[in-house]
């Protein structure tokens, strides 16, 4: 009984003969998300802008719909609301009023008086400055460091060249998600960011599912073409990259559905990550190996070379 096949198993989809049309679209949407971003901006959550974080518990469980409702009436800004452990426990996130601290306990004082006497508040904060800029180059850090210690790994891996086109893809899906939260205007938070290291893991390990078939055509078809081969390495494992792609979006597209507003930002993030990572694990990293000098195997050439210097030590035998 045979399973389920997306692609035939003789499919022959011409990618790298369009590599020129994918890498030019890739590089006009780059440009656009660094325009975007530099003029636009994005729409920084309170975990960047700072603000004020509230802790309360409401006895029988909290209507977070009405809640959100009164909080967003008085007019105090971006008002987030999140169930914290417990469906009674909610956490409340008010952005960073204009002025000092009599601005913000202004507000708390507010929230306190349209959330009633009947709460308990557990914890009361204030994000200042100072702490939203850390955690925000913390977590340009962290997008930093995942992307130098995955070109480390991918160089042990493989070669250098591999390396090297692995992060541009993965440079491109950091940079494309950027760009499209800017043109949308979804919140960006430190849960966007942890979208993004996903997206990142998520789009090297397709890039090296295929990047190993590579390896293994270099040393199966050592007279094949170039641009062939790695044709021909990308759609022997195009049913894989699908499968793995649609299973994956039926899990994110049931959690942006219907796990609330909380998370929606980050469930939109790894949609588009998905989908993204993707394209460019085939379209992009794949075709940029082309220019990398890739056509021998550095270890090739070295047992052609000396299988040819014991070839001529050899005496010629004599019947």
């Amino acid at each position: 009984m045979r399973g389920l096949t997306l692609i035939p198993p003789n499919t022959n989809i011409r990618f790298i003969d369009r590599r020129m049309i994918f890498l030019w679209a890739s590089a006009l949407f780059i440009a656009a998300s660094v325009i975007l971003f530099a003029f636009r901006g994005l729409n920084y959550g309170i975990d960047f802008t700072g603000g004020i974080l509230i802790e309360v518990r409401v006895p029988g469980g909290a209507d977070l719909g009405r809640m959100r409702g009164q909080l967003s009436a008085l007019g105090l800004g971006e008002v987030g609301l999140q169930e914290f452990g417990a469906p009674d426990d909610v956490l409340v996130r008010v952005q960073r009023q204009k002025g000092g601290e009599e601005a913000q306990q202004r507000a708390i004082d507010a929230v306190k008086t349209v959330l009633g006497p009947n709460v308990d508040y557990r914890r009361t904060e204030f994000v200042g400055p100072k702490v939203s800029r850390e955690l925000f180059w913390s977590g340009v850090t962290a997008v930093g460091f995942a992307l130098l210690a995955i070109l480390v790994y991918i160089w042990f891996r493989f070669e250098y060249q591999f390396g090297i086109c692995a992060v541009i893809a993965l440079a491109h899906d950091v940079l494309s998600t950027i760009g499209v939260f800017s043109m949308i205007g979804f919140e960006f938070n430190l849960s966007t960011v942890a979208a993004i290291l996903t997206i990142a893991g998520y789009s090297i390990n397709d890039t090296v599912v295929v990047f190993d078939r590579v390896r293994e055509n270099l040393r199966k078809f050592k007279t094949m073409p170039l641009a062939e081969l790695l044709n021909k390495s990308v759609n022997d494992t195009l049913s894989r990259t699908l499968m793995t792609s649609l299973t994956t979006l039926l899990a994110l597209f049931s959690l942006y559905f219907l796990g609330g507003e909380v998370i929606r930002g980050f469930s939109f993030a790894m949609i588009w990550g998905v989908l993204v990572g993707t394209y460019s694990s085939v379209c992009i990293a794949v075709p940029l190996l082309l220019y990398m000098g890739i056509h021998k195997r550095p270890s090739e050439r070295a047992e052609g070379a000396k299988g040819a210097e014991a070839n001529a030590e050899d005496p010629p035998q004599v019947p």
